[in-house]
């Protein structure tokens, strides 16, 4: 498909899918989830500009069974799906010559970051912007999509995500992650109650719904499990939570990866979302090693496994896996894959869910 008519079809997609819903018709019973879950990855963002309503569609039709919104705050608090507060690496804002006095410097997370922050435009601003590509030099191709697609709201996904189910006539989850937690906090901008209290408003409130809510924080997961019933996953990075260190505390991730670090998350959390080294590491040569007991600690202590990310380009792929020295051409991703689920995962992130789905498939 030529790349103009393939953003016609997305745009005409994202917009429209949402009207062919039937007021008469059933949403799909809940059943048991397929193993290995496939995440969409801010939707299917190997293929089309991350954290879009195309994106998020095109994932749920590739037969993702998840598709993952990162959640930022408005200034008017509103919930909208972007991988971080700053704006400038996935959408136009740059060029827009309104919004320059609006570029600053400021602290997210303990780290110096310049750019335009969500925080700082209303809704209505924001829904005026359009998305980038975030990394054009190992996908150009979803750059030739720059500008075709709106920033979208969590109403919105989650209206595109009811359509789908009833279209595919099979469930499809929400798998959302809270973005900066304590620095939206901090701003007046908590988003823990607007999204539990959107969630609920649109029939998601209990562990059989199809949502998980994830954090790379832990106090923000702890205070959800006092509010909801709903499912919620620890995720784990390098060094510490941010809320732990801005707290003082000494908690770390590598702490809480033991056995019994495991049993502690356990209390509030169903699941943990690891980066893959913490499941299985690489070796000097960037070669995968040997599996760690990661997954076995995680399961006696009654979690799930979902790691993060599974990527298709060479640049992201173990050295014996990548097809040439071009970082932006493809590897062998599914054999990446397959070496994950012999360690026992219970499903995966990845940017291109049809890969997933095919293992799943022959498997």
């Amino acid at each position: 498909m030529q790349i103009q008519s393939l953003r016609h079809w997305l745009v005409a997609a994202s917009l429209t899918l949402p009207l062919f819903a039937h007021a008469g018709d059933a949403a799909p019973t809940a059943r048991a989830e397929p193993t290995p879950l496939v995440i969409g990855h801010r939707g299917a963002s190997g293929y089309v500009p991350e954290h879009t309503l195309a994106s998020y569609a095109l994932a749920v039709l590739q037969g993702a069974d998840y598709i993952e919104p990162d959640l930022v705050m408005t200034r008017d608090g509103q919930l909208v799906a972007r991988h971080d507060n700053e704006l400038g690496l996935t959408t136009n804002v740059a060029a827009r010559a309104e919004f320059a006095e609006r570029k600053r410097t400021q602290t997210v997370d303990g780290i110096s970051l310049t750019g335009w922050f969500s925080e700082d435009f209303t809704l209505a601003e924001l829904k005026s912007l359009h998305a980038i590509e975030r990394i054009p030099a190992i996908r150009p191709g979803n750059a030739r999509l720059d500008g075709a697609f709106a920033v979208p709201t969590l109403q919105e996904i989650i209206d595109l995500v009811k359509t789908l189910e009833r279209s595919e006539k099979r469930r499809i989850g929400l798998y959302i992650e809270t973005k900066h937690p304590t620095h939206f906090q901090q701003l007046g901008l908590a988003m823990e109650g607007p999204l539990l209290r959107t969630l609920a408003r649109n029939g998601y409130q209990d562990k059989r719904d199809p949502v998980y809510i994830q954090s790379f924080e832990v106090d923000n997961l702890r205070q959800m499990a006092q509010r909801s019933r709903l499912r919620l996953v620890q995720l784990y990075g390098s060094g510490q939570p941010y809320d732990q260190q801005a707290q003082g505390s000494s908690l770390t991730y590598a702490q809480m990866a033991t056995a019994e670090g495991l049993r502690r998350v356990a209390r509030y959390a169903a699941g943990v979302g690891p980066e893959k080294s913490y499941v299985i590491p690489r070796d000097a040569a960037g070669n995968l090693g040997q599996p760690t007991r990661f997954v076995a600690d995680a399961h006696a202590a009654g979690l799930k496994v979902h790691p993060y990310t599974f990527r298709a380009e060479n640049a992201f792929l173990p050295t014996s896996l990548r097809s040439s020295e071009r970082p932006e051409q493809r590897g062998d991703s599914a054999a990446e894959m397959r070496a994950y689920l012999e360690a026992g995962i219970d499903g995966l992130f990845t940017d291109q869910p049809d890969i997933a789905v095919r293992l799943r498939g022959q498997r």
